[in-house]
């Protein structure tokens, strides 16, 4: 009967490590889309700022300048955005997998 129980309880601890990495999963995956919409929103300002300034540019020259600045500076942002994403998605990974590493440690040994 021993052999049954150390079976649950293998069971059981298997159960409790799936659901912390599932938990670190959802929590980085709401951090992400929380960071995408602020960004969006951002972007969403920004584009709107620009075109007020370009609708008000009263030269060629001025429409230019304008439109050099918001094409350097969403660029600039892109991939400010698309680092911080990536260091983010990454640090769910490490965090979905921190349950897993005491476990493997068990076996290894």
């Amino acid at each position: 009967m021993n052999g049954f129980e150390d079976f649950q309880k293998i069971g059981k601890d298997n159960m409790d490590l799936t659901l912390k990495s599932f938990g670190a999963v959802s929590k980085g995956m709401q951090a992400i889309a929380a960071e995408v919409v602020d960004f969006n929103k951002k972007s969403f300002e920004e584009s709107s700022a620009a075109f007020e300034k370009l609708v008000g540019a009263k030269s060629l020259d001025k429409v230019m300048e304008v439109q050099n600045d918001y094409v350097r500076t969403s660029y600039e942002g892109m991939v400010g955005q698309m680092t911080k994403l990536g260091e983010m998605y990454a640090d769910v990974a490490r965090d979905a997998y921190k349950p897993y590493e005491s476990a493997i440690g068990k076996v290894a040994k």
